[in-house]
């Protein structure tokens, strides 16, 4: 199970925990809370380490390519990034990003998951969670290192698990 850690801090999330309350904004503007999802289709939230980050570039070309296979499945895939809504709209329009691009409203998206942590200073994590229709979590993976933060066969096999109770 996820447990608080500092105040003002946010939730390590587990396989089997529930999804917090996230609330961010695309890049229009518009309010987007996970909790809207529930009930609707299975999110797939790729946080992308920056929109610099040629690796997580690389990881959300990955996640395009896959788009079909996602639909098929009833996943709608996010990606969250750490700049705010003018340089994520720039980045969602020139790479063409066909997923809603989020922000937070304050601070990171990835701090809302227990993705930053501070090593020698402040290091941007990047990973990705997979949350139900029933607002659990059914994959949760996370990395200093963006070459480590797709676990494709992970969010795989847990897209495969979506059809058995979590």
């Amino acid at each position: 199970m996820g447990h608080n850690r500092a105040k003002g801090r946010s939730t390590v999330l587990t396989p089997g925990s529930a999804a917090p309350e996230m609330v961010l904004q695309d890049t229009t503007g518009h309010t987007v809370r996970l909790s809207d999802h529930v009930g609707r289709h299975a999110v797939l939230l790729y946080f992308m380490r920056s929109t610099t980050c040629p690796v997580c570039n690389r990881h959300v070309r990955d996640l395009a390519a896959d788009a079909d296979r996602f639909t098929a499945a009833g996943v709608q895939v996010l990606v969250a990034v750490p700049e705010d809504r003018g340089t994520a709209a720039a980045w969602k329009a020139k790479r063409n990003t066909p997923f809603p691009v989020l922000t937070a409203l304050d601070g990171t998206p990835h701090e809302l998951v227990g993705l930053s942590r501070k090593v020698f200073g402040s290091m941007q994590q990047s990973g990705s969670i997979l949350v139900d229709t029933h607002g659990t979590v059914r994959h949760a993976h996370g990395s200093t290192l963006p070459t480590a933060a797709y676990d494709k066969k992970g969010v795989a096999a847990a897209i495969e698990s979506l059809h058995t109770p979590a």
